[in-house]
């Protein structure tokens, strides 16, 4: 009796004796559908967003790229270039380089970033979120009005504000000589320090609101736990608090410094970059040169150096806001 072998069935076959599947287990026309299917979905929740994409490139990326052709320009408002700048190359960045007033100015701009927005409004808006998570309704409205309220006044207000404060014989003098303690000229003496800590009264209410929504997002039973088990609110804080709301501490100290590191007002209200050079960041110094001594190359040179600092800045803080890969 004869004996019907099985007909072969092919690698990757699907069924006997017939074209099937290859290796991916699915028909090569299949796959090209799907991906054809993938980009037309793409493109399509692509296409509505082309209209924002062209704005931002119009009025965000057209300045830039302005103001760097600007930069290699000895663009001016007074004499000859006023007329028509010429292309001078790198000539703005070198003398930049060897002006012996922008290190100093960059190390003043990096410590009052460092002292009054990573280290002061990130450490006095987290202390007033959880004061205000723990205090009375009493506590909580008193110190909300009074913080909130530097934060809501429009920037020249808030700068006259604190120059009154911490002139000779403002506030903050008189408030002392009711004491029997003689103040310091403070604008004159210590003029950073008084920026650092009218830019920490102004800014600490952002920090304060970032971290009220996250400190809301830490699991009362562990917190509690923790403290049937014995740890201290300082370790509460820090074993618990601070690696749960890592990321918002990340994403606060971002927009913090880039905010910071623009502060022009407050500065030029207060001490006007002086005495001296003493409180010139760079802001400061951009404007003196660009419309002070009409030299708007060298000024827009400056501002270009004050974009890839804000651009290391943000590089260093999106890379911490990476989620963590196991």
């Amino acid at each position: 009796m004869a004996t019907i072998a099985p007909a072969p069935v092919g690698r990757g076959s699907g069924r006997p004796g017939g074209p099937g599947p290859g290796p991916g287990g699915e028909e090569p026309g299949r796959r090209a559908g799907a991906s054809k299917a993938r980009a037309l979905r793409t493109g399509a929740r692509t296409l509505p967003l082309v209209p924002a994409m062209v704005l931002l490139a119009l009025f965000l990326l057209g300045p830039v790229v302005s103001s760097l052709y600007g930069s290699f320009t000895n663009a001016s408002l007074t004499g000859y270039a006023a007329g028509g700048a010429e292309f001078v190359g790198f000539q703005n960045y070198t003398d930049l380089f060897v002006d012996r007033d922008f290190p100093k100015s960059v190390l003043l701009t990096l410590a009052f970033v460092f002292f009054s927005a990573v280290i002061g409004q990130n450490v006095v808006g987290l202390g007033l979120a959880l004061l205000m998570r723990n205090g009375t309704k009493v506590v909580r409205s008193v110190v909300g009005t009074f913080v909130i309220a530097a934060w809501v006044l429009p920037e020249i207000v808030a700068a006259f504000a604190a120059y009154a404060f911490f002139n000779d014989s403002g506030t903050l003098n008189t408030v002392l000589s009711w004491f029997g303690v003689t103040g310091a000229n403070w604008l004159y003496e210590l003029p950073m320090l008084s920026v650092v800590l009218a830019n920490i009264w102004r800014g600490a209410a952002f920090s304060m609101l970032v971290y009220s929504a996250a400190v809301q997002e830490v699991p009362p039973e562990i917190t509690e736990s923790a403290e049937v088990d014995g740890a201290t609110g300082w370790q509460r804080l820090v074993y618990i608090t601070l690696p749960v709301i890592r990321r918002s501490i990340s994403t606060n100290l971002m927009l913090t410094t880039l905010q910071t590191l623009s502060v022009f007002t407050l500065i030029y209200v207060m001490t006007g970059g002086g005495p001296g050079t003493n409180s010139t960041t760079l802001p400061i110094l951009a404007y003196q040169e660009a419309f002070q001594f009409s030299q708007l190359g060298f000024g827009t040179a400056i501002a270009t150096i004050m974009l890839l600092v804000g651009a290391v800045f943000s590089i260093i803080y999106i890379r911490a806001l990476k989620p963590e890969v196991d």
